[in-house]
This record gives C-alpha cells, sequence and structure tokens, in this order.
C-alpha cells in the first residue's frame, strides 16, 4: 500500500494495530478508569473558584445583566422563542444561554446567583470533558501509575488560568463555545476509532452532530464553522477525505437540523420583515433575518455590522492575549509546543499514532479559531474557545515530564521554562502588587471609589477597559487583594521550581495550581470592590427601599447598558433619555415597542408633573441645575460615579 493514501493503512490492519495497543496498555497496567482523586481535586477547585463567586459582586451592568434580564423576561412573557430586553426586541444572540438561565431562576427563583449557575456548571461540564479528553491523549505517555495525568494537568490548567476564570464572572457565551469544541473533537477522534476498529460510527456522530447544534444555539454560525472546518483539515491532513463518507453525514445532518432549525424557524415567522426607515444603513425592509444572520453574522464578521458597538483588538493583542488567558500554565506552552511538532515530523503516516494525533487535533484546533478571528472581527475574550486545546497542549508536556528519568532533557527544560519565564513573571507580579499595597495611602472610609479614578473612555469598548481607570489613590481600598496576590505569586515561582529540582513534579504542579486558586479569589475580592463601577445593584436597591410603585418611573440618562442592572433588581422597566441607540435602536422599529425613549423636554415635563421620578444619571451636578426650574431635585443614593435623582 502507498503510504501517503491513508494514516491508518487498511481498517483491518488499523484494527490491529488499535487491538495491540490496547494489549500493550493492559500488560503495563495502565486503567482507562477517572481518577477518584483526581475528579476530586478538579471539583474541589471549581466549588473554590465558580461556586464560591456566584453570589457576589451583583450583576454587571451591560452584556451581565443584559443577558440575564433576557432570560427573566422570558419567564413573564413565556416567550422563549423571541428575546426581549426592557420590552423591546433583542435580536443579537441565539437562545441557549437565555433558556439556561431562565430554566434556573424557575427552579431557584429570579436571583442573580440563580441566573449565574448554569454558566458555573457549563464550567465543570468543559473541565470533566477536558479531563476526559487529555486522557484519552496522553495516557500513553503518562507516568504508568496514573495514566490519567494528561487529563488531570489539562483541567487543573484550565480551572486556575486567568482567562477562564476571568470570563466567568459575567454571563457570556464563550466558555460554552470552549465545552462544545471539545466535545465536538473527541467525539470526531471517538468516530475515527472506530472506523478503524470496523465498528459502527453512529452514535459519535450523532452526538457530535448534537454538539455542533447546540454551539450554534450559543452563539450562532461560528458553532457550525468551528467543528466543520477542524473535521475537514483533520481528514485533508490525514489524507483520508474519503472517510467523510463514514461519518454519516446525512444522519448527522437530520440531527443538526432538528436541534438546531426549529428557533431559527420561528424566530424568523415571529419577527417577518417590516418597512425600515431610509438614511440608516438598512435595507427597504427587515426582520429577525437580516439583523440576526447578515447583520450579526456577516457584517460582524466583515467589520460592517450596524451599529458598529464593539472594539476591535489589534491582532498582535489579540494573541499575546490568548496567551496570556492560559497564564502561569503558559510558561510551559512553547516547550509542549516544540515537543507537539516533534511528534508531528517524526510519527510515521502510515500507522496509527497516538502522540500524532494528539498533536495535529490540538493544532488544528487551536488554528481554527485564532485564525478566524485573526481574519474577523475580535474582541480580547474571542480566544477562550482554543483554550482547551493550549491546556492540553502544555498538560500532554507535564505528563512527559512527570514519566521521564531525573536526568532527561524533558524534565531539564521543565526547570528551564520554571526559572527563566515563571519565576521572573511570578516575581514581577507579586512586586508590583506588594508595592501598591504597600505604598498606596489610606482611604477614608466611605470614600466613593470613582472618586479615586481617571476616566478613560477610549477603553470603554473593551470587556476589561475600566482597568485603565485605576490611579495610585484607588490602590488603597485594594490594599487585601493586592497583598493576597502577591503572596500567592511569591507561592507559584521559587517553590515550584525548587520542587522540580527535587523531581517532585506532580507536586510542583499542585502548589502552583493552590498559588493560582488563591489569587484567583484575591482578583474576585479585588472585582467585589471595584463593583461599584461595573454595576448598579446598590443604587437599584435604594429605589427598591422607597418602596418604588408601578406608576413610578425610573429613566435612565443615556443607553441601556450603562445602568441595565437596575432592570433585573427594581423587576421595573425603564425609561431611557437619548437611549435608543445600539442594542434596543433595531428593535425599537416594531410596533409593539413601549414608549420607553425620552428627550430633554418629556424629561422635563415629566419632573414637573405629579408622578414620582427616579433619574439614574452619570451627570449629577448638570442634572440637579436642569431640572430645578421645574420641581424639587433630591439626592437618593450615589455609587461609583453614578447618582439616582428624585422628585419627590
Amino acid at each position: 500500500m502507498n503510504q501517503s493514501s491513508t494514516q491508518f493503512a487498511t481498517p483491518s490492519t488499523a484494527a490491529n494495530v488499535e487491538r495491540s495497543a490496547e494489549s500493550r496498555d493492559a500488560a503495563s497496567g495502565k486503567s482507562r478508569c477517572w481518577s477518584p482523586l483526581s475528579v476530586s481535586l478538579i471539583v474541589l477547585a471549581w466549588l473554590i473558584l465558580q461556586v464560591g463567586g456566584l453570589f457576589t459582586p451583583g450583576l454587571l451592568d451591560d452584556v451581565d445583566s443584559i443577558y440575564t434580564e433576557i432570560a427573566r423576561e422570558m419567564l413573564l412573557r413565556h416567550d422563549y422563542v423571541t428575546p426581549y430586553i426592557n420590552g423591546v426586541r433583542f435580536f443579537d444572540k441565539p437562545p441557549l444561554m437565555y433558556w439556561m438561565a431562565a430554566g434556573s431562576m424557575k427552579l431557584f427563583g429570579a436571583q442573580d446567583w440563580a441566573a449565574r449557575l448554569p454558566l458555573a456548571v457549563g464550567m465543570l461540564a468543559l473541565l470533566l470533558a477536558v479531563y476526559a479528553l487529555g486522557i484519552r491523549l496522553f495516557r500513553e505517555i503518562s507516568p504508568p501509575e496514573a495514566p490519567d495525568r494528561g487529563g488531570f494537568y489539562s483541567a487543573l490548567a484550565l480551572a486556575t488560568s486567568i482567562g477562564p476564570y476571568l470570563y466567568t464572572r459575567f454571563y457570556i457565551p464563550d466558555i460554552l463555545l470552549a465545552l462544545w469544541m471539545t466535545l465536538g473533537v473527541h467525539l470526531l477522534l471517538i468516530a475515527l476509532d472506530r472506523v478503524r476498529q470496523g465498528r459502527s460510527t453512529l452514535l459519535p456522530c450523532a452526538g457530535f452532530a448534537a454538539v455542533m447544534a447546540l454551539n450554534v444555539l450559543t452563539k450562532g454560525f461560528i458553532g457550525l464553522v468551528f467543528p466543520t472546518a477542524f473535521v475537514l483539515a483533520y481528514l485533508a491532513l490525514t489524507r483520508q477525505p474519503g472517510l467523510l463518507r463514514r461519518l454519516h453525514p446525512i444522519a448527522s445532518a437530520v440531527v443538526f437540523l432538528v436541534i438546531a432549525a426549529p428557533w431559527h424557524i420561528m424566530a424568523a415567522l415571529r419577527t417577518p420583515p417590516i418597512p425600515l426607515p431610509a438614511g440608516q444603513g438598512l435595507p427597504p425592509r427587515g426582520g429577525w433575518a437580516w439583523f440576526y444572520l447578515y447583520n450579526e453574522h456577516i457584517a460582524r464578521f466583515l467589520g460592517r455590522r450596524i451599529p458598529h458597538d464593539y472594539g476591535q483588538v489589534p491582532v498582535l493583542l489579540f494573541w499575546a492575549l490568548t496567551a496570556l488567558w492560559i497564564m502561569p500554565w503558559a510558561s510551559f506552552l512553547f516547550p509542549a509546543l516544540r515537543r507537539h511538532l516533534r511528534d508531528l515530523r517524526d510519527s510515521s503516516e502510515s500507522t496509527f499514532s497516538r502522540s500524532r494525533e494528539a498533536a495535529l487535533a490540538l493544532f488544528l484546533w487551536t488554528a481554527v479559531v485564532l485564525g478566524f478571528f485573526t481574519l474577523s472581527s475580535r474582541q480580547e475574550y474571542y480566544s477562550l474557545p482554543a483554550l482547551p486545546a493550549l491546556a492540553l497542549m502544555t498538560a500532554g508536556f507535564l505528563s512527559r515530564v512527570d514519566a521521564s528519568s531525573s536526568t532527561s532533557e524533558i524534565r531539564r527544560s521543565a526547570q528551564h521554562w520554571t526559572a527563566w519565564l515563571l519565576i521572573p513573571t511570578t516575581a514581577v507580579i507579586s512586586v508590583v502588587c506588594g508595592y501598591f499595597a504597600l505604598t498606596a495611602p489610606p482611604t477614608p472610609k466611605g470614600t466613593d471609589i470613582a472618586s479615586l479614578l481617571a476616566a478613560n473612555p477610549e477603553f470603554y469598548n473593551l470587556s476589561l477597559g475600566h482597568i485603565f481607570d485605576l490611579t495610585t489613590d484607588a490602590m488603597g481600598l485594594f490594599r487585601g487583594p493586592l497583598f493576597f496576590v502577591s503572596f500567592s505569586m511569591l507561592i507559584a515561582g521559587l517553590p515550584t521550581w525548587l520542587l522540580r529540582r527535587q523531581g517532585r513534579n506532580y507536586a510542583a504542579n499542585l502548589v502552583l495550581a493552590a498559588a493560582m486558586i488563591f489569587a484567583l479569589l484575591g482578583a474576585h475580592e479585588g472585582l467585589r470592590r471595584f463593583y461599584p463601577i461595573l454595576g448598579s445593584k446598590g443604587l437599584a436597591l435604594a429605589i427598591n427601599h422607597e418602596g418604588v410603585k408601578p406608576q413610578d418611573q425610573i429613566i435612565l440618562d443615556g443607553e441601556l447598558t450603562s445602568g441595565s442592572s437596575l432592570v433585573f433588581y427594581t423587576r421595573h422597566q425603564l425609561h431611557l433619555i437619548h437611549g435608543n441607540v445600539n442594542g434596543l435602536w433595531y428593535g425599537a422599529f416594531w410596533p409593539d415597542s413601549p414608549h420607553i425613549f425620552e428627550n430633554e423636554a418629556t424629561l422635563r415635563r415629566l419632573w414637573a408633573s405629579p408622578q414620582r421620578i427616579f433619574l439614574f444619571t452619570y451627570h449629577p451636578a448638570a442634572r440637579i441645575r436642569d431640572l430645578s426650574p421645574y420641581g424639587a431635585v433630591h439626592t437618593l443614593a450615589s455609587s461609583g460615579g453614578k447618582t439616582v435623582l428624585t422628585n419627590r
């Protein structure tokens, strides 16, 4: 047989290879079972970081509270097809995230922690999915007494890295994309195993199609693009495109359509095209289909979405942030990449190799995600679906270290990268955090954090843009978290190097993970203290304390995202001054849109009326001057640079 014709030779030969590999595993005592200790440690890390963060802080303004409020309004309307926010149709995203939050709030009540719970459960599912895939890919190179070591390190790295933790602090779908991608890759590899063994591939292929449909219902068509591109590229690079026929494409398409198509069809029927105004870049007629299918997918990919309400991260920064999101485990990413490249180069294409399979799958997975967003519009967290692949690459390297001899090159490499990258990085972070903790001026009790910050609105289209507002004076509010992170980084560096020098690599990795858990808990406390800038729960509770009635009006001085958590916590529809922009703009064209958009003239009339008004504003001094001629102006509460004024 021509060796270049297929990676796996004939099915019968490949089946013999697979059976002989299984025999070798059995002979060496390698168990395919999950380790109770490993799973317990993974779940413990998840409980501390994810469940422990469910209850604080409150919902953030913008997407966090927008998506959560959409789920709450679904429950109120009993309409699970057309999303509404503040009574206005909202077409930006598919419904799975809303359904999950709505289901959780149906069970546990309309609480912020209940809305967050599905994302935390999704993170646990991701960790276990990565653990399972890591066992498959790396059990042959893991220590004989711990064949799950590759899976364990993969899940541990993902659980304690910066990116997955940061981007589960608010309710966005990207971690779920990582889950679906992980399951999809694993199911494809299982299907290819069954081809080699001469067994039916129907079940894993149907599972792959179902996962792909859930991916589409989570964030749209990239849920179709990523797994499809991965399958086609994998089969092409392994020189077996003919296997596509054995992956049940018709049956898989049926499964996919049964799950994904109904919502799309019903959404289009529920919101048919209507006449749209001229001069705004819109077609003469448009409905859900134009906005969601074209504007939200094709136009966004091309950077032509209307309105252009999102930031654009430069390509080099996007790639650099991808490495940052997997820190501190990215310290071992370069030697891991080099090792996987060697596996690709050294493995014969004519015989099956688990190392070659792992290297090719993980490289392709990363390339599909990062390549797509390199060419399209991108935000700093769009690389999250690639992080499981990077965690798995790093875990493969660390598993080899555990299984190698004390004098091996790979052990020296792990010590080298610990000494020359991990220790300097953690030392710099520790020194910087410790310096600010020691030198920051004391902050008087009751100080509003907004008075200590420097506004930099040019960064606010980025998810972490407010971090640029921090000043030296503000650091006094974060003295405790800064000390916590500083100490944690000391533990993450030098002690892990000393353990590696002693050959105790497993202990070194556990210490590194534990140090990161403490550092991330410190970051969470910092987020809690920074919350008045990012969310408005305290102001909403102040309004509720006044006994707000249905006939009262809560008015937001700006667009909805500037105070969207008010809607969730007050359970009251907001009126907006000059707020018919961005997320609400398109939905407001529909006849069922409520009359919630105000201007300066209508605000003054309302202020002078007998109706009780609560005005949420970022500019209290200017509003007090403007509204005083029309009625009394009382300050109800202030926090985070935001103030609630009332006329009663």
